[in-house]
């Protein structure tokens, strides 16, 4: 399955403009959710919980926007497996890790190591055979390189207590992301919309989670009025759910290789509510890192004429 290719220079100014508006605002909600996980992790709560009451907020949301668009879900045997391998590996597998790396690390620092999704994705991408080689891109991933090192070398100062070993765990979080997007381009999703995935995946990753929560203790009781940790929770679920909505649309009316700059907008956005909503502060070698990742990212993007993927693998960052 493959997105379609728009040319953006056939774009009016007054479609650039809105555009962009989207981009501003989808970064400024998927970068609020990495300080709502910390302060959803805050009081203790375990994250097998935590995992699967953000499946609950998923599945209801997803079914309330399916049913308002009359599409029913399918239940083949393709649909089933597209519904399973995208509940793991964007979900299941990686949140289990994120929610508890987030009791460890500054917020600012996860929006950060997740901008080297988009390098990852080209290695997968090429392992696959869903890209080619490019020199250019291959000097992105060195930049990259660069700046996750300034983050997990020990003897740098950033400012902020940041653990060596769960500043790694957290780039297998970005790992699964960037492997969940090349899955989509190297076998499709059944022909399922977006939505139906969505919704789909929710459900099979309740069914996964449920019992490993029971199992574990981590039961999370909803309580009235809601406690600020439960609040952060709903809160970054459902803007998870209408900004990934939002991305799905922009890649079909501007493209993915536009769309795809909002990563630029999450990383950025990620450190301003960090420091914003948590008071978190680093010095100044953080925007080495920051640039680093930013120079890495725009030499790694494909060029707009490049066959992408039609999701790109952002769904919770």
């Amino acid at each position: 399955m493959r997105a379609k290719v728009v040319d953006t220079s056939t774009l009016s100014r007054r479609e650039v403009l809105l555009f962009s508006g989207f981009l501003v605002l989808m970064g400024a909600g998927w970068g609020a959710t990495q300080p709502l996980t910390k302060i959803a992790v805050s009081t203790g709560y375990g994250y097998f919980g935590l995992l699967m009451w953000q499946q609950v907020l998923g599945a209801v949301l997803m079914a309330c926007v399916c049913a308002w668009r009359r599409t029913g879900l399918p239940y083949h045997a393709a649909a089933l497996r597209a519904y399973l391998v995208i509940a793991l590996i964007g979900a299941v597998l990686p949140n289990s890790i994120s929610y508890q790396a987030a009791v460890h690390l500054p917020a600012g620092i996860m929006s950060l190591l997740l901008s080297i999704i988009p390098m990852f994705a080209f290695v997968i991408a090429l392992a696959l055979g869903n890209d080619r080689f490019a020199w250019r891109r291959l000097l992105g991933l060195c930049f990259g390189l660069v700046g996750v090192l300034i983050i997990i070398v020990p003897a740098v100062d950033l400012g902020a207590a940041v653990p060596m070993g769960w500043a790694a765990a957290y780039l297998v979080v970005a790992l699964f992301y960037a492997f969940e997007g090349n899955y989509v381009a190297r076998w499709g999703v059944a022909g399922l919309d977006p939505f139906q995935l969505m919704l789909g995946a929710s459900l099979i990753g309740l069914v996964i989670v449920l019992p490993l929560m029971l199992v574990s203790g981590h039961a999370i009781v909803p309580q009235w009025p809601l406690p600020v940790a439960q609040s952060a929770l709903i809160a970054g679920s459902v803007i998870h759910v209408f900004v990934y909505a939002s991305y799905v649309w922009l890649v079909g009316r501007a493209g993915a290789v536009f769309a795809v700059q909002v990563s630029y907008m999450v990383t950025g956005f990620g450190l301003f509510w960090a420091w914003l909503v948590l008071g978190e502060a680093f010095s100044h070698v953080i925007w080495l890192a920051l640039a680093a990742m930013f120079v890495g990212m725009y030499l790694v993007q494909p060029r707009p004429n490049a066959a992408l993927a039609e999701t790109v693998a952002m769904r919770d960052t």
